[in-house]
């Protein structure tokens, strides 16, 4: 069996009541258990929350529902020990592998979260997870630099793009691991993980109110376009 597990604070900041907010007509949260659902990759789908609107909510769109300590739901403990508590609390004699899936992963796709399970197994990984491409090159990264401005890098200013290395960052939407990574509390990234490709435009950090409005922008046009190609 392979279970997942959604960290689901109530504490947001920058955006209040994040997990719930209505997200293109239905709750943040409910997206990721939806497509959990739909995937059929899962006995076991879990909210870990310390929230109980977030529970209530996540009860309603079919998912388990745990109270995590609220030692583990301030704005300094990362999803990890969330994950590795929520494995303490169930028989991990059945569990073959844990999914971690963000509450905010409304673009999150079943096919990809089979990738990651496959690749998980198949090249004996210890995490497999989301992640795209930057849109420009990170070594022309620019900084302040007083009231000017500096190059990070100012050793490829003469480089051409195309000649530069392409790189990653995480996508935040999904980390598979088996049981004991996670107990271990392994590093995420790290050569032995293995990376998921996301198409940009189906990847939205959810963070600011300038974010939310981007990926509710985002969001709309790609299905729009999903329905006028069908």
């Amino acid at each position: 069996m392979n279970i997942a597990i959604i960290p689901a604070r109530g504490g947001s900041k920058r955006i209040p009541r994040k997990n719930i907010k209505a997200f293109c007509g239905k709750p943040l949260i409910a997206y990721s258990i939806d497509v959990a659902r739909e995937s059929g990759l899962f006995g076991r789908i879990i909210v870990s929350t310390d929230d109980a609107e977030i529970a209530q909510v996540a009860k309603a769109r079919g998912a388990e529902v745990l109270m995590r300590p609220y030692a583990l739901a301030d704005d300094f403990t990362g999803t990890t020990p969330v994950v590795a508590h929520a494995l303490t609390c169930m028989d991990l004699d059945a569990v073959e592998a844990a999914c971690c899936i963000y509450a905010t992963a409304p673009f999150l796709q079943t096919h990809y979260l089979q990738a990651g399970l496959e690749k998980l197994l198949t090249c004996k990984a210890d995490f497999a997870f989301s992640a795209t491409t930057f849109a420009y090159p990170i070594q022309r990264a620019l900084k302040r630099s007083g009231d000017g401005v500096a190059m990070f890098y100012p050793q490829f200013a003469p480089t051409r793009s195309q000649d530069l290395e392409e790189a990653y960052h995480d996508a935040g939407q999904f980390y598979w691991a088996r049981p004991q990574t996670w107990l271990a509390q392994k590093a995420v990234f790290s050569p032995q993980s293995v990376m998921v490709e996301l198409p940009r435009h189906l990847v939205q950090d959810i963070d600011t109110m300038e974010d939310w409005t981007r990926a509710e922008l985002m969001y709309k046009a790609w299905r729009e376009h999903s329905l006028s190609v069908r």
